[in-house]
């Protein structure tokens, strides 16, 4: 499980471009985001590197949480 703090996170539209920016790159992968912690949760075969890549160009920087 890759675990991210979006700190841009805020509405249920943020989630929604989060978890497609993801499962483009992953049909397969499982997606949690916490709107009140600005926490986001993902299980996939990814390596963490390519998935915020794809966050920051949907336009939501992550931060590792490690």
């Amino acid at each position: 499980m890759i675990e991210f703090e979006i700190k841009d996170m805020s509405c249920g539209h943020c989630v929604g471009s989060i978890t497609k920016a993801i499962t483009a790159l992953d049909p397969g992968a499982k997606v949690l985001a916490e709107l009140p912690t600005h926490r986001v949760r993902v299980e996939s075969g990814v390596p963490r590197a390519q998935l915020e890549h794809a966050l920051r160009d949907a336009g939501y920087p992550p931060t590792p949480v490690l």
